[in-house]
């Protein structure tokens, strides 16, 4: 018996099917069937039902999956204890970010990599919702969010930007006579906003639904530069991120929203008990270090453990 096969049957169970398993395993698929083969043989029981559409494994398959995945990780801790011991770091570190912000991730990752190169880094991008869920499922290490006032439950933080949602309108438009309205003010009213998952979208539904009514939503885009665009050839109410409306102020009118008072955080997050892995570890700690002298305090100030985007950190 040999870890690899025990690696191609576990891979070949998650995957349901010998030809994804044997791309994600990066080899040729025959070897991969052989080689189960091999171990079926040697325990003189058939592992996976290949009868279906889709792989499945058999009863006593089922029955070897938990010993499998058990001598994998065991493996796999020999490394990480060995590397942690010489000071070498190996493995795989996963980083997620909303769509924009001018936190200088590619700064930060380039030191990373300069510091460790055997560590593989990948990026992905996607809305604060979905990056939430990857942190909590151990899919990322850490990941640039847009939250609420209140921490993520199970999460750690580190504040980044914190600024209001402001109401953004063309100088000609209705509620351009207001420099604050409470939120109320927008019930029935055509609006402008980031889609729903991203964090500004987010605290604009929560407001709303704490004084009984959905938002009226009549145009909906990814990128703020065209939610302002909108807003100011009158087409309605941009909910954006103070800085980022105040910028555009020649185009713009800003109202402060009030009643409740709408606010937005830029933050790194990661889970409240760390990644799990030396090299996860290691890039949280630079990135708190690196990042933290953003707000002024260094690694410490503005962090919170246990529990958008950028320029709009409400986004």
């Amino acid at each position: 018996m040999e870890l690899r096969q025990l690696e191609y049957l576990v891979t070949v169970a998650e995957e349901g099917n010998f030809t994804r398993a044997a791309e994600k395993l990066h080899v040729a698929q025959p070897g991969v069937s052989a080689q189960i083969r091999r171990l079926e043989r040697e325990l003189g029981q058939e592992l996976l039902d290949r009868s279906g559409r889709s792989v499945r494994p058999t009863e006593v398959g089922a029955a070897v999956l938990p010993y499998a995945r058990a001598a994998l990780a065991a493996v796999q801790g020999v490394r990480l204890a060995v590397d942690e011991l010489t000071g070498l770091l190996r493995g795989h570190v996963a980083v997620g970010t909303v769509t924009s912000h001018n936190v200088d991730l590619p700064g930060l990752l380039a030191d990373f990599h300069h510091a460790h190169p055997a560590v593989e880094i990948t990026l992905s991008e996607a809305n604060s919702e979905q990056l939430l869920e990857g942190l909590r499922t151990g899919h990322l290490d850490a990941a640039v969010v847009s939250v609420g006032s209140d921490d993520p439950e199970g999460l750690g933080v580190l504040v980044l930007e914190d600024q209001p949602i402001v109401a953004a309108v063309g100088h000609d438009h209705e509620l351009a006579v207001h420099q604050v309205i409470s939120i109320d003010t927008l019930r029935g009213r055509p609006l402008i906003s980031l889609p729903r998952g991203t964090g500004l979208r987010a605290r604009l539904d929560e407001a709303c639904a704490a004084v009984g009514f959905a938002p009226r939503i009549a145009f909906e885009a990814s990128d703020p530069g065209l939610l302002a665009e909108l807003a100011a050839r009158g087409l309605g109410a941009a909910i954006l991120p103070g800085a980022f409306a105040t910028a555009r102020a020649d185009h713009l009118h800003v109202i402060t929203i009030d009643r409740p008072p709408l606010r937005g955080r830029l933050v790194l997050a990661w889970r409240a008990e760390g990644p799990a892995g030396p090299a996860g570890r290691a890039l949280l700690q630079r990135a708190r270090r690196r990042l933290g002298s953003r707000t002024g305090g260094g690694e410490g100030e503005g962090s919170r453990t246990g529990g958008g985007e950028g320029e709009h950190p409400a986004g």
